[in-house]
Parts: C-alpha cells; structure tokens; sequence
C-alpha cells in the first residue's frame, strides 16, 4: 500500500494539469436538498481548496440547513488527491473528510467523517466538474450511522 501511495504521489508531478497543481486554488457552490430529523431541508454551501502539492488539495467548507427546526450548520476539511492520467481530460479523485455538524438545542452537535470517489472531467482551462460516490459515518450519542450518496460539484480555478 505504501509502495503504491509513492508511485501516485511521485508520477502527480509528471502529469499534473494547471487545474491540480501545486498552489491552484478552487471554490464552489452548492445547494441542494437533504433530510434530517425528519425534516426537509434547503441546503447551501460554499466550498475552497487548496493544491499543497501537484493533485493533492486541503480545503474548507460550510453549508447551511434552512427552511425546517432545528437549524443546522456543517463546517467540513476534505482533503482529495485527482490520480493522474497521461493526455485526457478525465481525473479520478479520491478523498477524505472530516464534519462538525452544530445543531440547536435539544440536540446535541455531531461529527461525521468519511470518504469519496469519482472522477473529475476538465470543461476549460480554469474550470472542472466532478462526479462521485460518498461514504459517511456519523457517531451521534451512541450508535455510529451509516449513509452513502451520490456526489455531483463543479469548481473554478485561479
């Protein structure tokens, strides 16, 4: 695993586009929908990533959960390394996160983290969209949750 972590890591120098190199940083917005304690939700976000090397980027985001009690807030770290490919457009991703999820009272703040995976395709110089799956797990009290879903974002560059 290890060996296969270096070679990934050494060939992203070789092939990294100008969307994923070092010091590249992307934002994105999102809204969409989600449902929670039972309750629908309108869903916004925004969404900042930074490239501390070729592929590999370290970010921020935040989304808020309106339109239903009680209100939510998530603060989330992803971190996601694009493996390279020789002479196409297309990226697959790999990532990680880590979420705090702060909620009113009577409930109690919660913290989820996971993984995801897709591929990214290049639609210009300065701009990428993404398609994934994500896999997360939310330790809420006692009891550790389970859920998946699919994952659609697009991101500019500069």
């Amino acid at each position: 695993m290890k060996k296969l972590l270096l070679i990934l890591l050494s060939t992203s120098t070789i092939y990294a586009g100008g969307l994923f190199s070092m010091g590249t940083k992307n934002v994105s917005f999102s809204i969409g929908t989600d449902n929670s304690l039972g309750n629908d939700y309108t869903v916004i976000g925004g969404n900042v990533n930074y490239f501390i090397i070729d592929n590999l980027s370290i970010g921020a985001s935040y989304q808020g959960f309106l339109g239903d009690d009680p209100t939510m807030n998530q603060m989330t770290v992803p971190v996601t390394y694009h493996i390279p490919l020789e002479r196409t457009t297309i990226s697959p991703y790999l990532g990680a996160f880590y979420n705090r999820t702060f909620i009113d009272q009577p409930y109690k703040d919660y913290n989820i983290y996971g993984g995801r995976a897709g591929i990214s395709l290049k639609t210009s110089p300065n701009s990428f969209m993404s398609l994934g799956w994500v896999q997360e797990f939310a330790n809420s009290a006692d009891n550790i949750e389970k859920r998946s879903y699919p994952e659609v974002s697009g991101s500019i560059s500069f």
